[in-house]
């Protein structure tokens, strides 16, 4: 069950309507889970500093059980996402950072339960 938080800088305005949903679809073929598990959040217009600089700018946090817990695994993770977010948001790779989280399957809350029993 993947969690994905996308701040930017950018205006909303700036952003495809549909932006979320192209998040979702790249992210449960990169990390190889099911659209339906997949969670997606796009925050815009935030005041943003990356490397000293506030131009436009963007981060992904990416959280997932099992798929997100080794270097190997998130550097072809990060190439791949780095290709979507630099397409979509018409960002320079270095004005965007990815951060991700490995979760445990108690940690995830789902249907009055934690994903451990489901």
């Amino acid at each position: 069950m993947p969690f994905l938080d996308l701040e930017t800088s950018l205006p909303a305005a700036q952003l495809a309507p549909d932006l979320g949903q192209k998040l979702c679809a790249a992210a449960a073929s990169i990390l190889g889970k099911p659209v339906d598990r997949v969670n997606v959040t796009v925050k815009s217009s935030l005041p943003m500093v990356i490397g000293g600089s506030a131009a436009p700018c963007a981060q992904l946090l990416v959280s997932s059980i099992g798929v997100v817990g080794s270097a190997e695994q998130n550097r072809g993770h990060s190439a791949k996402f780095f290709e979507v977010l630099t397409k979509e948001l018409g960002l320079g790779p270095d004005r965007i950072l990815i951060r991700f989280y490995p979760l445990e399957a108690w940690q995830i809350g789902k249907n009055g339960t934690v994903m451990t029993f489901l």
